[in-house]
Formats: C-alpha cells, sequence, structure tokens
C-alpha cells in the first residue's frame, strides 16, 4: 500500500526569508505626484445625469420604442411613501412614460446595492423591462455625492438613466 507521506529524509527549511519594507512612503516624482480627488458638486451630478437621460431617451427615440420606468422613493421605516410616489408618477404622467415597476424602500440611507427594492430595480434594468428609474430627488438615491455619483455611473454602464422630481441643486 503506497502512502502520500513525505520520505524521512526531508526537513523543513532552516530559515524562512522575509521581506521588510520602510515605514517612509515612496518620494514623488513630477509624473506620479498625488492628486486629491476631487468631489463633484450638485450641478455637476445634474449635468451628467442629464446627459445620461437624455441620451438614453433619444436611443429610444429612435429605436421607436416606448420609456418604460421604475419608480422609487426611499423612506423612514415606517414613514408612508405615497406622498413621495404620487409626485414620481406626476413626473412620469408629464412625459408620458409607462411606469413598470412602483416601488420603495425603508431602510434608511445607507448604499444603494444593498437595498432591496432598488436591487430588484437594477434586476429589471438587466432584463429589459424598464430603461430608467425614477425618483423625487438625490437623496432617494444617496445625499453623499460620491456614491450618487457611482450609481450614475452603474445606471449609465447599464444603458439606463435616472429622471429626478427635483434637480440635485434644490436639495
Amino acid at each position: 500500500m503506497k502512502t502520500l507521506l513525505a520520505p524521512a529524509g526531508l526537513r523543513p527549511p532552516t530559515r524562512l526569508e522575509t521581506w521588510t519594507t520602510s515605514i517612509r512612503p515612496p518620494a514623488h516624482t513630477p509624473k506620479a505626484s498625488q492628486q486629491r480627488a476631487v468631489r463633484p458638486d450638485a450641478a455637476e451630478l445634474r449635468a451628467r445625469r442629464e446627459a445620461d437621460l437624455h441620451r438614453a431617451l433619444a436611443r429610444l427615440a429612435d429605436a421607436g420604442t416606448a420609456v418604460r420606468v421604475g419608480c422609487y422613493s426611499l423612506v423612514e421605516p415606517r414613514q408612508d411613501p405615497a406622498d413621495r410616489l404620487a409626485e414620481i408618477q406626476a413626473v412620469v404622467h408629464r412625459r408620458r412614460w409607462t411606469p413598470s415597476v412602483i416601488t420603495f424602500d425603508s431602510t434608511g440611507a445607507g448604499d444603494p446595492a444593498l437595498r432591496p427594492q432598488m436591487a430588484r430595480l437594477f434586476a429589471a434594468l438587466d432584463a429589459g423591462e424598464i430603461h430608467g428609474i425614477v425618483a423625487v430627488s438625490q437623496v432617494d438615491i444617496s445625499p453623499f455625492h460620491e456614491i450618487y455619483a457611482h450609481t450614475l455611473a452603474v445606471l449609465r454602464a447599464r444603458s439606463g438613466f435616472l429622471a429626478l422630481a427635483r434637480s440635485e441643486t434644490s436639495i
């Protein structure tokens, strides 16, 4: 019977090599200078969102496709979403879009990627059931500009859009 054990003549290494690092940061060179991340302001975020919206609407109009959207609101726990959803539906009706999904989250203002109903809308976007999301304001997505900008980028990558009832600059 064969065994898978190592032969008795092999010994473990006597010295293990270790790497040390300096506690000093690397020197900056002109080519690799550090730049502070620029935080987008509300006007820039509005311009990005509206550019994505116009691009998506033009693409859908060229294809002769009716615009289908998901209506979304974020509310506080135990808050009634009816007023916010009514404001969204007024925008959808005014633009003559079709509301395919109407939903809300009451999970608090955490990361949009962790909200169940937002995930449902992204799945509907991926499946082609909707073309974009309509919300009342930026706060429904995130009050933090970086997270909001990331969500806009995710929607853009999926050929979707975000339409708001209120501008980012009116928050």
